[in-house]
């Protein structure tokens, strides 16, 4: 049962939409013989990509859902996750990261870094996961491995060191050449299987030893004995100089402080098993990323132990539902797991018994008998939720779990024919079940069924899945924004609440003031916060528990358009109680009336999403997207040309992007297209803001900001 961690790589593919990820997957599962035909995203055989099992996925041409599988290349054994590039999707990237060692970073040749790669990139920072860069599509018509690899310096801000060059460009990209040994690779016979190393072409030796100089200065911080060696001037190709060489460029990677820059095009079959080497010899093993998982009775953080004997810790990171029941996709932290062993839940407490598990490769599995620290496969039959650390019952502890973006977007949903409610139902359970970022809730003032997500193209996605999964068609409503409200400026209660019906009566008088929160060191704005600072005993300490619970009731649902309120802060200072009437529940609704009686002083405003867009097209219809973006109280950001191709990045305003892509694909005969994700909530202008509160029936009259 045993393996030896260190030929073990668990790793996933990122990247911007359509730069190539899947198909770059497909090939690696080519060469390592997992499969034995290649077939293309959008391929013409009916057949799709082996990782895009879902029949949206290969209609659409994109990743939806995250896919698993292993594959064994020369003495490794790389178990390999594919995520989706389109922004709506981001969780599927946030739960593989979590879990991963290492990752590839792809890149197109001719996009070079795209709005998607900030996110990718923004995650992998989070994770704390090396990565190796892969420059894709390099057989392209306009592609650049060099400018690449300098906007990945300039606009990711890596330490971005080509460790390749490319030998020719766009249709004449022929092979590329490895800096290390000085070798030219070629890939020939069907499907590029055969690697064939020959000497570099004459009229490409000056160029790679410039480039190889520019790589050993880079490389040489992570290393004394090439330091020592290009200070004697004694760096050559011999085997024991590029081992020296490699173990620096790994050295510098593991640590997060070097991202290598490899060359390819995955379509055209150059490139993909150099790549594999690459994997191997410069991402890191299970036993060099360090895990933390927390002590659930001290709250301290420690290390968790790659260790076959230690207590287990495993998380299960995705939930899929499958024929079979609940399929839960895990990682092994420490110890072992065996068929028949009983587990714990250690956010339930529940324990079960593991029944079956199996490895998976895409949409099929192969069971097997145990597993140990270190690795990746999935388990039948245990309920969950995704992010629910494991243990066999000898140690209380969790890892740490995802991070969760809040869903931006939502609409109301009924099915067309009420004998289809109940499969509504069990698909809204089981969808929210397996996307944390999709969620669904009964609106209690209109009775619908409203389901939130991370873009439209989130909740169509899901909308069909039910059509075609459950055989629920639904109706759906106009989508709403997630829009919030907030005050502006310092407002003062001196709120009495007094009733008396006979008997005993409700007494509570609380005083204090109401104010905006500033953004913390991180940048993070707190939500809502509150301050007790009642002295001399005029309220009784345990009513200020009370006095919060009012608050937080008001706070739930806004009285402008009924939105949560957010980013303020409820300071009590003074009150008054009485010996029988008061209670709690006479200090909440004494707490709401505050919130109700300071709200309308402290200028209160509405909240928008605002959405960082970035359309890319061609460099003649630059004005046109520009135009685009105007009509949709967009603000420009900032525009550039590269070889006729344009890209424009700016901040949108989420209520204005419904329906933008049909509006920039008639703009620019459907040659651009567009991503965009959430970057910040900010104030709606005063005519806006006054169509709001009308559209909503504004519980408040507010005066419009000068």
């Amino acid at each position: 049962m045993a393996f030896d961690l260190s030929k073990v790589r668990n790793i996933g593919i990122s990247a911007h939409i359509d730069s190539g990820k899947t198909t770059l997957t497909e090939r690696i599962l080519f060469y390592t013989d997992r499969i034995h035909a290649i077939h293309e995203v959008r391929g013409k055989d009916g057949v799709g990509a082996k990782m895009d099992s879902m029949d949206l996925e290969r209609e659409k041409g994109i990743t939806i859902q995250s896919a698993a599988t292993y594959c064994f290349w020369k003495d490794l054994h790389i178990n390999i996750i594919d995520t989706p590039g389109h922004v709506d999707f981001t969780i599927e990237v946030e739960r593989s990261l979590r879990v991963l060692d290492g990752a590839i970073l792809v890149l197109c040749g001719v996009a070079g870094v795209q709005s998607q790669s900030f996110t990718v990139d923004r995650q992998m920072r989070r994770y704390g996961v090396p990565r190796i860069a892969f420059v894709n599509k390099l057989d392209r018509a306009g592609a650049n491995a060099y400018n690449v690899a300098k906007s990945i310096r300039e606009k990711l801000n890596l330490n971005a060191v080509m460790i390749q060059i490319p030998i020719g460009a766009e249709d004449k990209f022929e092979g590329i050449i490895d800096l290390s040994t000085m070798k030219a690779n070629y890939f020939e016979g069907e499907g590029g299987k055969e690697v064939v190393e020959k000497d570099i072409p004459a009229d490409y030796v000056a160029k790679a030893n410039e480039a190889r100089e520019a790589m050993l200065d880079a490389v040489s911080m992570f290393s004394d004995d090439l330091m020592e060696k290009m200070l004697e001037g004694d760096v050559g190709t011999d085997e024991a100089t590029v081992e020296i060489i490699r173990k620096a460029i790994r050295v510098g990677t593991i640590s997060n402080k070097l991202v290598p820059v490899c060359m390819g095009s995955a379509y055209k079959n150059k490139g993909v098993q150099v790549l594999l080497d690459n994997v191997g010899r410069y991402l890191p093993n299970p036993t060099e990323k360090e895990n933390l998982a927390i002590n659930k009775a001290t709250g301290e953080k420690f290390p968790v132990k790659l260790d076959s004997k230690e207590p287990l810790i495993f998380m299960g990171f995705k939930l899929v539902e499958d024929r079979y029941g609940q399929l839960t996709y895990i990682r092994v932290y420490q110890g072992a797991l065996r068929k028949g062993d009983t587990i714990y839940n250690q956010r339930t407490g529940n324990k079960v018994k593991v029944g079956r598990i199996v490895r998976m490769h895409s949409d099929e599995m192969e069971d097997i008998t145990a597993v140990e620290a270190g690795d990746i496969c999935a388990l039948f039959g245990v309920e969950c939720a995704s992010g629910d650390t494991f243990t066999d019952g000898n140690i209380e502890a969790s890892v740490e779990s995802m991070f969760v973006p809040e869903p931006v977007i939502k609409m109301a949903i009924k099915p067309k024919d009420n004998k289809t409610s109940n499969n509504l139902g069990k698909a809204l359970n089981r969808f929210s079940k397996e996307d944390p970022t999709f969620k669904t809730y009964l609106d209690k003032e209109s009775n619908e069924t409203i389901i939130a997500g991370m873009g439209e193209l989130h909740l169509e996605v899901y909308i069909e899945r039910m059509k075609r999964e459950y055989g629920v068609d639904v109706e759906a409503g106009k989508p709403q924004v997630a829009y919030r409200e907030t005050i502006q400026q310092r407002a003062d209660f001196n709120y009495l609440h007094k009733k008396q019906t006979g008997g005993s009566g409700q007494f509570g008088r609380v005083v204090g003031f109401i104010e905006p929160t500033e953004p913390d060191e991180n940048g993070v704005t707190p939500e809502f916060q509150f301050d007790w600072k009642v002295v001399g005993g005029n309220i009784p300490t345990e009513f200020a528990t009370s006095v919060e619970k009012g608050f937080k009731a008001s706070v739930a649902k806004g009285r402008l358009i009924g939105f949560p309120v957010v980013n303020f802060k409820a300071t009590v200072t003074d009150g008054a109680s009485h010996a029988v009437d008061s209670s709690d529940n006479a200090f909440q609704a004494a707490g709401r009336g505050a919130f109700r009686q300071a709200y309308p002083q402290a200028r209160p405003v509405i909240l928008e999403p605002i959405m960082k867009l970035a359309a890319e097209g061609p460099g003649e219809f630059s004005g046109a997207i520009m135009r685009t973006i105007n009509q949709r109280r967009g603000m420009i950001l900032g525009s550039s040309e590269e070889d006729g191709f344009a890209r424009v990045e700016a901040e949108v305003p989420l209520a204005e992007m419904f329906g933008y892509s049909t509006v920039l694909r008639s703009a620019t005969q459907g040659k651009a297209e567009f991503s965009m994700e959430f970057a910040k909530y900010a104030p709606v202008p005063p005519e806006v803001g006054k169509q709001l509160r009308e559209e909503f029936g504004s519980k408040l009259v507010v005066e419009d900001d000068e």
